[in-house]
């Protein structure tokens, strides 16, 4: 630095020195008296925020109930069990490196064409999988205000910037995402029934979404919670992804089918799309116990239909339940609700959150997502679902106080 910049600048020197204080710890390290560099990840890698999941423990608690990461409520196909216990056996032979035979009971069972599916470590990997193929630096991704986390997580873990189109009640606008998109927007997320909100666009929509976009933007519908949807104008979009050359829409084996352990997702779309995501995926990126569950799990229909008329029933219950206490709920499609608490105090969302986890019940904080007077709650089990709602009911009334 020249003498005249720093006349110019008196500040330059401190600004300099607390700079170097700041990163000299991160970046040197003394090693047998020797100064050497560290190794340093890209830039903003460190600017990443970390996934917060669902809590899952309650510190002292006896007995918890867990209702926060919108895990089946019935639990896996008993056929999709036997098929897991079977898989041990040969845990020492590799996977089928394709995921053939699930690829195949999928199409199987939706009436859609192998060729085009991908299937992956849950739906999450599908999302890296497309941000890696279609995004890097100086390109926008958008995703709605409260769309799930992980899609602004994966726009800037390839460099790209994530952007948020508003949304109008809670729900997803169509209007607004094509406001926001400019010449560096590369794909558009779009979870359809969203998480946290359970709100969704119905099909009507999504096609108006998709012919406002240019086709050399991917749309990408996450459909994690599309089997628990039953409204009559709901599409999960996968004639879009047949029909168009740039629209993919992803499923999970972790919602309904009750195999969160497994991490099993996948995708379809155009053949020129999952063709891409096929030259990026791991070897081997599904397990065989995954693809042997999955088979039996997607095949095993009347089971899904069990867990989905269990679903619409508790929903319900649970809806009128926490509305007859005076909470504010809006409908869902998926298999949790989000009621709204009051902003008095000893009424709040905080103060509703300590009194369920004083009783061993755990649901999930939303103010990540912008949403601080909200909590998720999951439908679980007719005990955890009386558990959970007679505690909110002496909650609400000041029974507790």
């Amino acid at each position: 630095m020249s003498m005249f910049s720093l006349i110019l600048d008196p500040w330059a020197t401190m600004t300099r020195a607390r700079l170097a204080a700041f990163w000299l710890p991160a970046t040197i390290s003394q090693r047998d008296g020797r100064t050497m560099a560290l190794p340093q990840p890209r830039p903003g890698v460190l600017s990443i925020p970390l996934y917060e999941a669902g809590k899952s423990q309650i510190k002292g608690a006896a007995r918890i109930i867990k209702l926060s990461s919108n895990e089946a409520a019935l639990g896996p196909s008993p056929k999709a069990l036997a098929a897991y216990n079977a898989a041990s056996a040969t845990l020492e032979r590799y996977p089928v490196p394709d995921s053939g035979e699930l690829r195949a009971a999928i199409a199987e069972v939706h009436g859609l064409d192998a060729a085009r599916i991908i299937c992956g470590c849950g739906s999450d990997e599908m999302f890296a999988l497309l941000c890696r193929a279609y995004a890097g630096p100086g390109d926008e991704i958008i995703h709605t205000q409260y769309g799930f986390s992980i899609f602004a997580i994966y726009a800037r873990s390839v460099g790209a910037t994530p952007v948020a189109a508003p949304e109008t009640d809670l729900t997803a606008d169509v209007d607004a995402i094509l406001a926001v998109v400019t010449p560096n927007t590369r794909l558009v997320f779009l979870a359809n029934p969203n998480n946290p909100t359970g709100t969704y666009l119905p099909g009507a929509e999504v096609a108006r979404l998709r012919a406002g976009l240019r086709e050399d933007i991917v749309l990408v519908l996450d459909g994690a919670y599309a089997e628990f949807a039953d409204a009559s104008d709901f599409d999960g979009g996968f004639g879009l992804a047949r029909d168009t050359t740039n629209t993919v829409v992803t499923r999970t084996f972790s919602k309904i089918y009750g195999l969160a352990a497994q991490r099993l997702g996948w995708a379809f779309g155009p053949k020129a799309i999952t063709d891409v995501m096929e030259r990026l995926r791991a070897p081997f990126n599904v397990t065989k116990s995954a693809q042997i569950a999955g088979v039996a799990a997607v095949r095993d229909q009347e089971h899904v239909a069990k867990a989905k008329a269990h679903n619409t029933k508790w929903r319900s219950v649970a809806l009128q339940r926490l509305r007859g206490v005076g909470l504010k709920v809006r409908e869902s499609a998926g298999n949790f609700l989000l009621p709204e608490f009051p902003t008095t105090p000893g009424r709040t969302a905080d103060d509703a959150d300590a009194f369920l986890q004083s009783r061993g019940l755990i649901v999930r904080r939303v103010s990540g997502y912008g949403l601080p007077n909200h909590l998720r709650i999951t439908i679980a089990n007719e005990e955890e679902m009386t558990a959970v709602l007679d505690a909110l009911t002496t909650f609400m009334e000041g029974r507790h106080a």
